[in-house]
């Protein structure tokens, strides 16, 4: 099979396109022959050697794929032989064929088309579990996403929306970005500049009631400044390079939180907390509630180009890699 190495930490020159062997799947894996996968800022990090559980090259980046199901170990019993499925394969995802858990594999019905169900699951599972389960958003508040035109806040956007949000403010580095998270739903769109004093101006001194932040440093800290009395930061990322530096002299009283998750490690140490957010995604994705904005799409055996218009920082919603 053909599949996408990093043959050395460092740019997007290392990605090779090579030929492997096809894996073989153990008891409790199936084999997916992949028709599309999606590139994640995670596969930027890890290429560069930092993010958490980097191996040494060579080895295959990505973290979901879209497939149908060839084969299954002896003790799998939820997935089928035919299956058209998502899922977070273990020795990553830029390959023809891949082998993942079964527990991290969900099978998908026929209306979900190849380019959505690659682009839907890490932007999809990560803002559902942000919004429901960690921030856990009650109906009429106020969310305020960061990075809103990439792949999870497009998709922020319009979950917070569908879960009952009153109004969603989003932040982009740069407002030709704009139009993409205007689209998806968002009631406001602002720069990073000043940021909290928008809020502010826009909320009549309230403030947001949750926040979705994945950039860390000082976005983090401006965010507490604006952020509601009972207000719930929910952090997911450091995309800044940098750490936020909060005072607990600001949450207390406040009855204030901050809080932290991380999907890679709840696919890694509670992968059963994720088959309830299929449920939940899956419905809003197949009747077209949720739609997938999809920025940019490569063919898996240009790869390099697609890490390259990433890091370039100038996309709008996913890219994802075509496999067939």
């Amino acid at each position: 099979m053909k599949a996408v190495v990093v043959s050395q930490l460092g740019g997007p020159e290392g990605l090779k396109y090579v030929e492997m062997e096809k894996p073989v799947p153990t008891q409790h894996q199936v084999l997916i022959r992949v028709e599309a996968t999606s590139v994640n800022f995670a596969d930027i990090k890890v290429r560069y050697g930092n993010y958490h559980g980097a191996g040494q090259p060579p080895f295959i980046p990505g973290l979901d794929v879209a497939g149908t199901v060839e084969a299954v170990g002896e003790n799998v019993h939820r997935i089928k032989v035919g299956q058209r499925v998502i899922a977070f394969p273990k020795a990553g995802s830029y390959a023809e064929y891949v082998v993942a858990d079964e527990i991290l594999t969900y099978s998908i019905s026929d209306s979900l088309d190849w380019d959505t169900a690659a682009a839907c699951p890490i932007v999809s599972f990560t803002s559902y579990k942000l919004l429901a389960d960690v921030a856990r958003l009650e109906k009429g508040e106020t969310v305020l996403v960061h990075a809103a035109a990439g792949g999870v806040g497009t998709t922020a956007i319009q979950l917070a929306k569908l879960l009952g949000s009153g109004t969603v403010i989003g932040t982009v580095g740069d407002l030709a970005k704009a139009e993409a998270a205007l689209e998806a739903g968002a009631d406001y769109v602002i720069s990073y500049d000043g940021f909290a004093q928008s809020v502010h101006e826009i909320t009549k001194g309230h403030g947001v009631d949750v926040v979705l932040d994945s950039i860390g440093g000082t976005v983090s800290e401006q965010s507490l400044t604006c952020l509601a009395m009972y207000g719930r930061i929910a952090n997911f990322g450091n995309a800044s390079g940098s750490a936020g530096m909060i005072s607990t002299l600001d949450l207390h009283s406040s009855c204030r939180s901050i809080l932290g998750f991380s999907l890679g490690t709840t696919r890694s140490k509670r992968p059963q907390l994720l088959q309830s957010v299929a449920d939940h995604v899956f419905p809003y994705l197949e009747s077209g509630q949720l739609k997938m904005k999809i920025g940019h799409r490569f063919k898996l055996s240009e790869a390099a180009e697609a890490h390259a218009c990433m890091e370039r920082r100038q996309h709008t919603g996913k890219i994802i890699l075509t496999v067939r």
